[in-house]
């Protein structure tokens, strides 16, 4: 059981670290709800861009059925790449947010009707979502890739589960956030704060996990 524990503290810190930008936009779409474009479009279609996203990144899990796993470990240096990226970039984070939070409506008017999944599925509208849901998660996949191929079979199943999750939980906050839009960009400049040293810990936890400090370790010896 003590790998579920450690299992499931990582996926929810991989859940946050990549999703926490997502009730920005989730939140400027809802707000843009009426009779055409559906609160289903938005949960939808931004369900369907992170489903693209988790596929896109399994290939790193398939790689690390054969690559040895020390060698796979190493890729943990991107997520403390782009974790370190984003503290020396704190100011365009700031400004976007600002940005966002002038643009988000006061409350979500739109009258509610009745709409079958498969309708939403061929809207339009719900690929739209989709496309923004990818265009934002180009990091998601450089944070998936080395986190599945060091991870086995149960513990993806359950870090992907727990994004899922996540993500529905985002869905549902932004949904809300639009009767209050004050709580959007509030929410997004705490979650900015932690989210560099979040992605630094995952970076760090995938190279103890497979061992990659060995192999630094070896390659400092050689070099000597």
């Amino acid at each position: 059981m003590s790998w579920l524990i450690g299992t499931v503290i990582l996926g929810f810190s991989v859940a946050f670290a990549t999703t926490v930008d997502d009730n920005l936009y989730l939140t400027a779409f809802f707000g843009k709800v009426d009779r055409h474009f559906r609160p289903q479009n938005v949960i939808l279609g931004e369900f369907l861009g992170f489903t693209v996203l988790v596929l896109a990144s399994l290939p790193g899990f398939f790689g690390g059925l054969i690559i040895p796993a020390p060698w796979i470990g190493l890729l943990g240096f991107l997520p403390i790449a782009i974790g370190t990226r984003h503290l020396l970039s704190r100011e365009d984070d700031e400004e976007a947010v600002q940005d966002v939070s002038l643009k988000l409506p006061n409350s979500v008017k739109a009258k509610r009707h009745r709409k079958s999944l498969w309708a939403t599925v061929r809207d339009p509208q719900t690929y739209r979502v989709s496309a923004v849901t990818i265009a934002n998660g180009g990091n998601n996949i450089a944070i998936y890739v080395p986190l599945f191929a060091s991870s086995n079979l149960p513990s993806l199943a359950a870090i992907v589960s727990i994004c899922y999750v996540t993500l529905g939980v985002w869905c549902f906050l932004s949904y809300h956030m639009t009767s209050n839009p004050l709580m959007a960009p509030v929410l997004a400049r705490y979650g900015r704060k932690i989210f560099p040293f979040v992605l630094i810990w995952l970076g760090f936890s995938i190279l103890m996990k497979s061992e990659s400090y060995q192999l630094l370790a070896g390659l400092g010896m050689q070099n000597l």
